[in-house]
């Protein structure tokens, strides 16, 4: 074998090498990171979920469209992550959490279980669901804290992802005051669950979010007001009562 013929094979099993370690690679560092994508929405290969709908105001049995892009964008999520979804009513979903990773999609008036999980699990938030509530209509109020629907200008959705504990499956709400709202929220945590990840890690945390002039931008445009879990999981403080004038 002349010294042309070995540098050429030697230099065709570098290459084989390279290749095949560049692939083992590649390979680790996408399975290391479906594994942190299935922890952090609890959703290991063909395990079990839960999406929670709403139902459409004034229409029985129908969804709101955006709320229909929602359970799109998750139904996407969950099939990467290797699992399985089943879809149940609002009315429905009558079991505990923990067991399964669940997705609540809607506000507390149209969906019964959002209000349930929020009296349970978030009881420093409240929402205006008083029909005549005026320019106070579907307000959160979270702590001390008010925010105020401006219908296609500036609307709020609370995104939160909450266990009962360490071996628990996570409950994660999208709860906005419009639909659109609840779709720009599963978009941010399906785009955005690493940063999350990095920051919360595997424990439960609660953001206010702002979607930002929805009638021009849809749900694409999404301000993090801030981290509310604090306050969003102690009481609404209650004033104390007014003492009597005495004669």
């Amino acid at each position: 074998m002349t010294d042309d013929v070995r540098n050429i094979v030697l230099g065709v099993i570098a290459a084989g090498i390279s290749a095949s370690l560049g692939w083992l690679a590649r390979t680790y560092l996408l399975r290391r990171k479906l594994r942190r994508k299935q922890a952090f929405f609890g959703l290991p290969a063909h395990s079990e979920c839960l999406l929670v709908v709403n139902r459409y105001a004034g229409a029985e049995g129908a969804v709101h469209r955006y709320d229909v892009f929602a359970l799109l964008e998750l139904s996407a999520l969950i099939k990467d992550c290797g699992a399985h979804a089943q879809i149940v009513t609002h009315d429905a979903a009558q079991q505990g959490f923990g067991e399964r990773t669940e997705f609540c999609v809607g506000g507390p008036s149209a969906n019964q279980r959002m209000a349930a999980h929020l009296r349970t699990l978030l009881p420093g938030v409240r929402i205006n669901t008083e029909p005549e509530a005026g320019p106070d209509k579907v307000a959160f109020q979270i702590g001390s804290e008010r925010y105020r629907l401006e219908p296609g200008t500036s609307e709020y959705v609370l995104l939160a992802r909450l266990t009962g504990g360490q071996e628990a499956r996570p409950v994660f709400l999208f709860c906005g005051q419009r639909a659109i709202t609840n779709q720009a929220a599963t978009r941010y945590v399906t785009r955005h669950y690493d940063k999350l990840l990095r920051k919360h890690g595997n424990k439960s945390f609660a953001l206010l979010l702002k979607v930002v002039n929805s009638q021009a931008y849809g749900p694409d445009v999404v301000e993090v007001v801030g981290d509310v879990t604090r306050a969003a999981q102690a009481p609404v403080p209650t004033a104390p009562p007014s003492r009597r004038a005495t004669d």
